[in-house]
């Protein structure tokens, strides 16, 4: 029987695929935001999001669970850091995966994995969402040039004068 063989191997031994996974939650955790293969982003996300739940908790217990699985300091403190305080109130999901098509070499799908919480332009682009097609088409745009237009033509002719008056003295 097959019974729980959903797991993805990735086509390597478990102490390779561990230790893949455990570099990969590294470099996610210190740059936010890496880019690699949509089936490794995949196994990424439900390797790392359980570490970032336990860091919400800090107490020496959860820094050495969380150790076991990384074995690097530096993330450690990062993680425990900054990214257990943006995710404090967030119940779960802490990371995107976003597809980028297809690698030009060998056609594996690729994607980048990201922390939700600390992308500046996904935050930036989503306030640029908000608007419409149609609150764009309600502004009075044809209304606006011509009263420049009219304030243009009126400055003219007085500019005109005061250029052969100037002349003349």
């Amino acid at each position: 029987m097959r019974h729980n063989k959903k797991f993805n191997h990735l086509s390597r031994t478990a102490s390779h695929r561990a230790a893949m996974l455990s570099n990969m939650a590294t470099s996610l955790i210190m740059h936010k935001r890496i880019t690699t293969t949509l089936q490794k982003a995949k196994a990424l996300r439900v390797y790392v999001e359980p570490l970032i739940s336990k860091a919400k908790e800090d107490t020496t217990a959860s820094r050495r669970v969380v150790f076991s699985y990384l074995q690097n300091k530096y993330a450690i403190t990062e993680l425990f850091g900054p990214v257990a305080t943006k995710v404090g109130n967030r119940p779960g999901g802490y990371t995107r995966i976003i597809k980028l098509g297809k690698r030009a070499s060998d056609d594996a799908d690729m994607a980048f994995i990201e922390l939700v919480d600390f992308d500046e332009n996904m935050a930036k682009t989503e306030k640029k969402a908000t608007r419409t097609r149609r609150s764009r088409k309600s502004a009075p745009k044809a209304e606006a040039p011509k009263a420049e237009v009219a304030e243009e033509v009126t400055e003219a002719p007085a500019a005109e004068e005061a250029a052969p008056a100037a002349e003349e003295a």
